[in-house]
Order: structure tokens, then C-alpha cells, then sequence
């Protein structure tokens, strides 16, 4: 339990903060397809280096410390089980069978059959069969990559029935499961023949799976080179023949990487005057996701000041998120008084009872406290710093003092092992139950929580099991307002960032919207193609 903790722990910094804001899901630019899809080619994609960018520990997804954040690595190399997909404009967002050809929930959701697509090799030519997909569970579920599903198995936790089925049983319904198969490690499939020859130091940098590209050389946290797998089991995928990952410092470098030529796509841009910069230029296309995860301030309920409830009445009080939006980003990204955004599941952008901006009541807690001083801090970068210093300015106006601090990546999780007081941060996942989703951020047994509280956790625990939809959307409701009442922590600006790409290329996910998983959106690149004109 413990190492499993810890990896929630790093990628709560992977996650906490980065990147930045998003509209509410636009696409701009001249970027129209223009015929059907091309085959040939290759294309180069930027990493931020702070994020999707830095692979240290390489790609293999029992392995891999930053899962969350190199989704697009893992999704090219291994495919997938499964996908969240959307309409071109980034509704109707839903999970698919990719590699799985379909799934059934039995014992009302303590039991889920997967079945595997017949005929799907991995690239060294072995079988990708339930035999090789339950060897992946096992070594998934107790692995050091920060995306481990945290799954609660019976004794005869993983089986098989016949070549093509895999069972997982719970000792507790999980309906949200499937749903978090796009963000989890045990959706990337390795080759188990490939891992035994290769060993696993070697197979980490040169890793076999059955998707759409081979690698032809990997430089951790530098350069990731693809190639079409010629066995993929699409017909006429992948269309491009290349695929290049290059790390790349942020959001100015890649823009001016981009302008210059020596790239074609950039993931995650959070910088909102270079979006702006984007959209007016005519060789690029911008596309905003659909955000699905709000920021908030993370209060420690475990210590001083935040132990006591007036404490963190003050904070909501004297937090405008509303002044924040129209001022540092022109009205464009939505605010939310709960753990979800409008492109994920479940989404309220009210809760009856939510304490709004009212800086008279801030004034007047502060002085029945006796004042208050708060340390907030947050990853670098470069949306979190604008926030950070708005909420600073605010907060200092009802007379509280604040310090706020920023943190590089490797000493943020130590914050969290000591006696923290507030943080700005994401929260939220495009579905509740999955990735960085709301008991990530809450529940008691979370790392990266400053809640504990036993009824938030039986709500929480309720929601993941339901099968029910609408029973799902009333308890997270239900849970939503509790966080408010109790003054665990305010939400405040619904963010996705912007994908670009330079016209001639095309792909879902890249110039259409899909949901952020983890403050990126799963690109699906075996339809990402280029056009020769």
C-alpha cells in the first residue's frame, strides 16, 4: 500500500498546476481536411519538457514513473484496450473498445469480462491474447508507474476463460473502471515474450507492444523516434510512416520551434498570449479541449491554519475566481464550484450553498481570528504563477498575509510529506472515479489529500461502484455539496490546454477535441496523417 501511495503522490506533482488553461473547447486556424486521409509521411510532435516532454525511467508501463503525463508515447506504441473518443466538436465523449473488442459487467459490477479483439499480434509477431493480457494485470498491478490501478481484487483477483477472455473479479463493485482504462498502465499491453528476452532494463528503453508504431530509438526525456508497425491489426493504419516525440523547454520554444518549420504538432500549450499569438497565425490550428479539470486550492485540513473551519470560510470568501477568469483570461474558461469540468462526467457548475466572493464576510473572519498568514504554493508555470499572484492580491485585500511559493517537480512531493497549509492545483478527471479524479484529491487513504473524513470517503466509495449513471451523477452531487458545506477547498477555473498543428495535418484528438485524460488529451494517433499538398 505504501509504494502504491507514493506513486499517487508523484503523479499528483505531475499533474498539480501544469499547464495551464484552456478555452471551452474552440478549434481556430485554416486547418480543414481537404480529401479523405493520406498514407506516407512523417510528422514531429513537442513535448513540454515539464510535463508529457520528460520520460526519465522509459516507456515501459510497469516501469514508467510519469504515465500520466506520456499517454501519447504509450498510446503510439502500445494502442490501447481501450480510448475515450468524442464527435469532431468534442461532445459525446465515450469510452471504446480498441484492442478489447467488448466488456460485461456481471455481479452487479464486482465482475468485468474483457473480451480481445481475435488475431492481434504484438510487433515481435506473438500472440496478444488473454494469457498475454492477464501477464500485463499482474505486473500492472502492484508496478511503480505513477497510472497503477488502484483496484481492490478477490483472492482470484485476475483469470482467464479460453484464449481471448480476461476476468477481473472485485470484492467490491467498480463500476468506473472501463473508464479508467484510457489513463491506467494496465491499458498498455507489453509483449511478455519480448519483456523475458529483452530483460527489463533493456525492454524499458526499446519497448514491444502490439500498436500502430515500432520505436526505432528512444533518449529518455529527449527524443522518442516511431515507425509504422507493418502487423497492426487496422487495416491501412497507422497512416503516417514516421512518428518523432521531441522534448522541448515550454511553450515558447516549441511556438517558435513550430513557426520555424523543424516541427509539425505541439501537445499541452498553456501560455494563453502565444495561444492568442496561434490563433491569429494562418499556418497553424488551435485546438482547445474540452476542460475536465477545475483548479483548486487544496486546503490542509490536518493542520493550523486549516484545521479550523472559519480558516478556510476566509479563503472561500476571499477568493474571487469569477475577477480572476474575465481579468487574466478574458472570460474564456469557465469556473466551477465543483471537483468536475464541462467536458467530463457528472458536470454542475453551481452547488446550492457554495460560499461566493464576499470580501466584507473575509474581512470579518480575519479579525475574529485574530489574522490569518497562509503559505500557498504550486508548480512552476507559467498560468499557476498568474493565478497564484491574482489569488495573493486577493486574499492579502481581507487582510490575510500570504507567501507563495513555486516548486520544481522533484521537491514538490516533498511538500506533502511535511506540514503543508494550501496549494493550487487540478482536480477533476473526465470521469470522477478514474486517473486524477476527485478521491485523488480527497480521499482519506490519497497522499495528496488534506481531508480526511470518513463520510466524504463512503460518498466517494459510492459513486465508483454504482453502474447507475444517474445514481452516480446524485451522490457526486451529494458529495460536491458536503466539500462545500465543510469548506474543504474552492474550485475555481475549468482548464484543458491547446493542441497545434501545422495545416496539412490532421488527427483526432490533435485538431479535434477530445476531454483532457490528464491535462492532455489521449490522441489517437494511427488516424493522425499528413497531407502531401
Amino acid at each position: 500500500m505504501r509504494s502504491k501511495l507514493q506513486r499517487l503522490a508523484l503523479l499528483a506533482a505531475v499533474v498539480l498546476g501544469l499547464a495551464a488553461c484552456g478555452g471551452q473547447g474552440t478549434s481556430t486556424g485554416n486547418n480543414a481536411a481537404a480529401g479523405p486521409p493520406q498514407r506516407g509521411g512523417e510528422v514531429t510532435v513537442l513535448e513540454a519538457s515539464s510535463f508529457a516532454g520528460g520520460w526519465p525511467s522509459g516507456l515501459d508501463p510497469a516501469t514508467n514513473t510519469t504515465g500520466g503525463a506520456n499517454i501519447s508515447q504509450l498510446n503510439a506504441i502500445f494502442g490501447g484496450l481501450f480510448l475515450l473518443e468524442a464527435d469532431d466538436d468534442g461532445s459525446n465523449a465515450r469510452i471504446v473498445p480498441n484492442q478489447a473488442e467488448g466488456y460485461e459487467f456481471l455481479d452487479d459490477g464486482k465482475t468485468l469480462k474483457i473480451t480481445i479483439r481475435d488475431g492481434i499480434k504484438f510487433s515481435d509477431g506473438t500472440p496478444f491474447d488473454a494469457d498475454a493480457v492477464a501477464f500485463n494485470f499482474k505486473r500492472d498491478s502492484d508496478a511503480t508507474c505513477t497510472c497503477a490501478p488502484q483496484w481492490r481484487l478477490a483472492p482470484d483477483g485476475i483469470t482467464t476463460e479460453g484464449p481471448r477472455t480476461v476476468v477481473l473479479h472485485f470484492t467490491q463493485p467498480n463500476a468506473a473502471i472501463v473508464n479508467n482504462f484510457p489513463i491506467s498502465n494496465v491499458n498498455w499491453i507489453v509483449s511478455p515474450t519480448a519483456l523475458q528476452k529483452m530483460g527489463p532494463d533493456q525492454f524499458k528503453l526499446a519497448p514491444v507492444g502490439a500498436g500502430p508504431f515500432k520505436v526505432v530509438s528512444d533518449q529518455l526525456s529527449s527524443q522518442l523516434v516511431l515507425e509504422r508497425n507493418p502487423a497492426y491489426f487496422k487495416p491501412g493504419l497507422p497512416y503516417l510512416d514516421k512518428l518523432t516525440f521531441s522534448s522541448v523547454g515550454g511553450d515558447q520554444p516549441a511556438y517558435q520551434t513550430m513557426l520555424a518549420g523543424q516541427a509539425q504538432a505541439y501537445e499541452g500549450m498553456g501560455t494563453v498570449p502565444l495561444i492568442e499569438q496561434a490563433k491569429g497565425n494562418d499556418r497553424l490550428t488551435v485546438t482547445i479541449q474540452p476542460p475536465t479539470s477545475p483548479y483548486v486550492i487544496q486546503l490542509n485540513t490536518k493542520t493550523a491554519p486549516f484545521d479550523n473551519e472559519l480558516a478556510r470560510e476566509a479563503i472561500y470568501y476571499a477568493t474571487d475566481f469569477d475577477a480572476i477568469a474575465k481579468g487574466l483570461f478574458k472570460g474564456e474558461y469557465p469556473v466551477s464550484q465543483m471537483f468536475t469540468g464541462p467536458g467530463g462526467l457528472f458536470h454542475h457548475p453551481t452547488v446550492p450553498g457554495y460560499r461566493t466572493f464576499n470580501l466584507d464576510k473575509a474581512k470579518q473572519i480575519v479579525q475574529q481570528l485574530g489574522g490569518l498568514t497562509v503559505q500557498l504554493g504550486t508548480l512552476s508555470g507559467f498560468v499557476a504563477q498568474q493565478v497564484m499572484t491574482a489569488l495573493q492580491t486577493q486574499w492579502q485585500a481581507a487582510g490575510i498575509n500570504v507567501r507563495i511559493d513555486s516548486y520544481q517537480l522533484s521537491t514538490l512531493v516533498q511538500q506533502f510529506n511535511g506540514p503543508w497549509q494550501a496549494m493550487l492545483q487540478t482536480a477533476g478527471a473526465w470521469d470522477p472515479a478514474a486517473g486524477v479524479g476527485v478521491a485523488f484529491r480527497f480521499a482519506s487513504t490519497s497522499p495528496f489529500t488534506g481531508v480526511s473524513d470518513p463520510h466524504l470517503d463512503d460518498l466517494l466509495n459510492q459513486a465508483a461502484a454504482i453502474v447507475d449513471p444517474a445514481q452516480r451523477d446524485t451522490i457526486y452531487q451529494e458529495a460536491a455539496k458536503y466539500i462545500s458545506d465543510k469548506a474543504y477547498a474552492p474550485f475555481g477555473l475549468a482548464f484543458a490546454t491547446a493542441n497545434l498543428a501545422v495545416n496539412g495535418v490532421y488527427g483526432p484528438g490533435l485538431t479535434t477535441r477530445i476531454p483532457s485524460l490528464a491535462v492532455n488529451s489521449g490522441v489517437w494517433w494511427d488516424k493522425v496523417w499528413r497531407s502531401s499538398r
